[in-house]
């Protein structure tokens, strides 16, 4: 795949975020609407497009823990406020190479986390769970060697402990299971298509409605 030959012949280790949900948007699974702007003009036609509310982060392939350091600005609801959050972002920025990515806001109650981790012995293995802030608390997920079948993927959505958030409750639709298991066999053939790819970290991938959004995403690729 070329962005991720072009990475290579750079000497990174990771691909941005647009980047890597390029990646994940070429094997069909779902992520945001966002483009890329590095000038105000550029954000306002950017603006356009994608509509309040929004939300605007930094992209960048040499950073990849944008939180922690103060770029990404959620529920932006008007010029004003897209225009003072992207000039925040491009001073935290720091003079990285990037841009700013105007993204749509996806709202959803339920995060979930998919991911690929390259396993010494057992080649590519995926991994399901439940995403957002809780995935580093509550470690629950589970994990499977690619390729997958599909029960696979039906069966690693099963085993999770918090698996009936999955179901319809509280007025939220049942996640579409068929859908959901389409992503994780599809994570799996990355992996298996693309040696270079070391890890893939989708966190969080959002419900909404009954299908899941890759709203943030990070592929990281082999020394």
């Amino acid at each position: 795949m070329e962005i991720i030959e072009k990475a290579k012949k750079e000497g990174r280790k990771q691909l941005s975020e647009s980047e890597s949900k390029q990646v994940l948007a070429a094997y069909k699974i779902p992520v945001t609407k966002e483009i890329p702007v590095t000038t105000q003009e550029e954000l306002v036609k950017a603006a356009e497009a994608i509509g309040f509310p929004m939300v605007l982060k930094g992209n960048s392939p040499d950073i990849a823990h944008k939180t922690e350091k103060g770029m990404i600005r959620v529920d932006i609801r008007n010029l004003d406020e897209a225009k003072k959050a992207f000039d925040e972002i491009m001073a935290a920025m720091a003079g990285a190479k990037g841009d700013v990515l105007v993204q749509e806001m996806v709202k959803g109650q339920r995060e979930l986390v998919v991911g690929l981790t390259r396993d010494p012995q057992f080649g590519p293995c995926v991994m399901f769970g439940l995403g957002g802030i809780f995935t580093e608390i509550l470690r629950d997920v589970s994990f499977r060697v690619a390729p997958l079948e599909k029960r696979d993927a039906l069966e690693m959505m099963q085993e999770i402990k918090g698996h009936k958030i999955m179901d319809a409750v509280r007025g939220m639709d049942a996640v579409d299971l068929d859908a959901m298991a389409e992503v994780l066999i599809s994570v799996g053939q990355i992996g298996l298509d693309h040696d270079e790819v070391k890890e893939i970290d989708i966190n969080p991938l959002i419900i909404r409605g009954n299908m899941g959004i890759a709203v943030d995403a990070l592929v990281v690729l082999n020394d």
